[in-house]
């Protein structure tokens, strides 16, 4: 078993990265797929969950793929996470593009399957395939709600934010300088992160913060029939924007934990005497 792991490589890792980020997106895609497509059909319509309920099952798909890839690949799941991990962590760079394409790979994948499994209530429900039940698959400014006048500036700006919040957090619970959750529990603790983000930044931009999961979905869409997958619902091009702004904001939030904290905890070096027990020869 220990020749296996140790014999894994790149191959090993890319594996786990797309399994663990098409279980990531089989919960998120699919839970937004029941509450717009399934809720639409519903005696009264939206009787299979709500914006919590969305906010829930994301997180919980994180928790899960992280339990899935994290022996292997450390569990990215994220390109925002790679990229702030290789700028600050000392995760190699050669690795960060397989990283990305693994994790591209998987939530495209999982989107397929999706669609898929979704067939019937999507066509029910939006038989054109149009931006009613396009933020199933991909994010929108303002989740596609005209009356929310957020465009494509201001959802880059959320995601930036949104970003940063996820990595500094990630950074801090995954410190182990710091104070890390106990007991293997910190896929628990990321999870509960993203529904926090969710439930307080999911507004004007759908809280992507993370490139592969709107890409890899948003062309598995474009694919199946929703040819304005690129668009927003202005019809301005939008497709840059859950993918440009995470990276910025990821590196913002992990810099800005090495800055205000990381640069402050204590050296993984033993402690002078006096501040610890010493032991006795």
């Amino acid at each position: 078993m220990t020749d296996r792991f140790k014999n894994a490589g790149i191959i090993g890792e890319m594996s786990a990265e797309f399994l663990g980020t098409m279980i990531l997106i089989l919960f998120g895609c699919g839970v937004v797929a029941q509450v717009v497509a399934g809720g639409a059909l519903t005696t009264p319509p939206g009787g299979l969950g709500n914006h919590d309920s969305i906010a829930w099952a994301w997180g919980i798909g994180v928790t899960m793929g992280v339990y899935v890839a994290a022996r292997l690949s450390g569990a990215h799941l994220n390109p925002a996470v790679t990229v702030a991990l290789a700028t600050f962590k000392g995760f190699p760079w050669r690795k960060v593009a397989p990283y990305v394409v693994a994790q591209t790979i998987g939530a495209f994948v999982a989107a397929m399957i999706v669609r898929w499994n979704y067939t019937e209530a999507l066509a029910k429900a939006d038989p054109g395939h149009t931006i009613k039940t396009q933020g199933v698959f991909s994010t929108l400014p303002a989740n596609g709600n005209p009356n929310l006048p957020v465009h494509e500036w201001g959802a880059f700006r959320d995601q930036i934010i949104g970003t940063a919040i996820l990595l500094l957090v990630i950074l801090a619970v995954t410190d182990l300088l710091n104070t890390p959750p106990g007991a293997n529990l910190g896929p628990f603790i990321i999870g509960l992160l993203v529904v926090g983000i969710g439930m307080a930044w999911g507004t004007n931009a759908g809280y992507a913060i993370n490139p592969a999961r709107d890409f890899g979905p948003r062309l598995a869409s474009f694919l199946t029939g929703y040819g304005g997958a690129w668009r927003d619902q202005y019809g301005n091009f939008y497709f840059w924007v859950p993918i440009i702004g995470p990276l910025i904001g990821g590196v913002l939030g992990a810099g800005a934990y090495k800055l205000f904290v990381g640069r402050f905890l204590p050296t993984a070096e033993p402690e002078p005497a006096g501040r610890i027990p010493v032991p006795k020869d």
